[in-house]
Order: structure tokens, then C-alpha cells, then sequence
């Protein structure tokens, strides 16, 4: 008697959970999913035009340095950083200074952030509301990177395809489904997505299940189908494609599949 595999039974895990080759192959691309040189670069240039002056402050402190022995030098790592928003608001607070500027604040954290690893809008946005940046200071700044690309969500989502797709293995439905807990717009994940197409899906498919064939080699049938559709299913990849990609590896290895029936595509 024909018995169909319940998919739900393998499709309850989270994506990219999978162990080989394809795993150890992502860990570039978790934080940093594409060239981030040029964001890097002018993630750099656009906090020296804010903090111009910071240069001169850093080489005379250590011209003191040299001068003044080791004093100087732990003077001048005690001093809070640009990046860490300069002063506290106590500290502002008892030298009777003003507070800082919340847009002086906004780009302050958004230049940290994005400094090696490229953020969303909406990762950012929620980044100034922990820090409690007002919203017409975090728009204009958010705006503002965004006019000099140093927010682009849509070169963002096309990378975290690329590199998770082919670092990872993870189907589309996956990708779209990482893509959205980011904040990225529907719209620039369905064009993301969109340029992997099934043929290239079912061959990443394909070489996933081969990678794993050779572990289950000993263990029965049924487990053998159980282990290699369920790390499909994690990975998102459809039912249909899943089982016909296993059916065949297992056939190819003189295993009866028989009881798999007619999948479909």
C-alpha cells in the first residue's frame, strides 16, 4: 500500500539549522552579507565630517603623550568615545552643558551600526527607539543615509539571497521568511527572491542531499527519508521538489522507493 510522507511531520524546524559543508560555508555572510566596503568607507567619511575636529584632538593627546608620560595616554582613553555618543547625560548634566543634539545622537549610533556590517531601515529605526532618539530626528537622519546610500535595502535583501542561498542552501520560502523578520518591504523581498528560479533551487537541492546521503548510509529507509526531506523542509524547500530529490538519490543507491508513490512536481 502506497504511503505518502506528511511534510508537516519535517517542515517544523527553523531554517538553516543544517549541519556540512553549507553551514560552515555561511559564517561570512551572517553579519555581513555583501561588500560592504563602499558602506564602510563612507560610514567612516560621513563621521569625520561630523566630528572634523575629533583628528586634532586624538594627535594632540598623544603629542601630551609622549611629552607628559603615561598620564596623558590614560587621560585620553578615559574620555568617552564619538561613537558611544561623547558625554553622558549626567556628566552634561553637572558641567551644566546642554543635552546633545538628538539628531547629533541619531547619526552617531546609525555610523556605529553600520560600521562593517550593513543594516535594514527598519533595523536602525528600532535601534534609535531602544535609545529613545525622537522620531522626527531618526526619519531625517534615516532619510538622509538613504539620499547617500549608506542605507539600501534593496542591494541589502539581493545579497542575503545570494550568499544565503548558496552559503547555506535555503530556498526561497526561507530566504522571504529571514528577509521580513528584518524589516525589509514585501515588494524588494518578492524581487529578491524572484531571481532564484525552481531549476536552481532543485539542483542546490539536489547537492544538499548528496552531501547528507553518505551519513545515513546503514540506517533504514524510512529514517533515511526522514533525515534528508526533514533538512529540506527546514530549509524551505517545497514539498514536491523535496521528496522528488530524495526518491531519486535513494534510487540511485538501490533503495526501493516504491512506497513513496507518485509525489508530483
Amino acid at each position: 500500500m502506497t504511503r505518502r510522507t506528511d511534510w508537516a511531520e519535517y517542515a517544523d524546524g527553523s531554517a538553516g539549522t543544517s549541519d556540512g559543508a553549507y553551514g560552515a560555508a555561511a559564517a561570512p555572510y551572517e553579519t555581513a552579507p555583501y561588500e560592504t566596503a563602499p558602506f564602510a568607507g563612507a560610514a567612516r567619511d560621513e563621521g569625520e565630517a561630523c566630528h572634523g575636529d575629533g583628528g586634532a584632538r586624538r594627535t594632540g593627546g598623544r603629542g601630551r603623550g609622549v611629552s607628559g608620560g603615561g598620564r596623558g595616554r590614560r587621560r585620553g582613553r578615559a574620555e568617552p568615545s564619538v561613537e558611544d555618543g561623547g558625554a553622558t547625560s549626567s556628566s552634561r548634566a553637572e558641567k551644566g552643558e546642554p543635552p546633545r543634539d538628538p539628531v547629533e545622537q541619531a547619526r552617531a549610533v546609525c555610523l556605529r551600526l553600520l560600521t562593517g556590517t550593513p543594516r535594514t531601515r527598519a533595523q536602525l529605526a528600532d535601534a534609535l527607539r531602544k535609545r529613545e532618539i525622537p522620531d522626527e530626528a531618526a526619519e531625517e537622519v534615516l532619510s538622509r543615509f538613504e539620499e547617500v546610500g549608506l542605507i539600501n535595502d534593496s542591494a541589502f535583501a539581493d545579497a542575503w539571497v545570494e550568499s544565503r542561498h548558496h552559503g547555506r542552501g535555503l530556498a526561497r520560502r526561507a530566504l522571504a521568511r529571514e528577509l521580513r523578520t528584518k524589516g525589509v518591504d514585501a515588494t524588494l523581498i518578492d524581487a529578491a527572491v524572484s531571481r532564484l528560479d525552481s531549476e536552481q533551487e532543485e539542483e542546490t537541492a539536489r547537492e544538499l542531499v548528496a552531501r547528507k546521503l553518505r551519513a545515513t548510509r546503514g540506517l533504514d529507509r524510512d529514517k533515511r527519508l526522514r533525515r534528508l526531506a526533514g533538512m529540506l523542509a527546514r530549509k524551505g524547500y517545497p514539498e514536491g521538489m523535496a521528496l522528488r530529490v530524495v526518491r531519486q538519490a535513494l534510487e540511485e543507491e538501490g533503495e526501493d522507493t516504491d512506497f513513496l508513490g507518485d509525489e508530483g512536481p
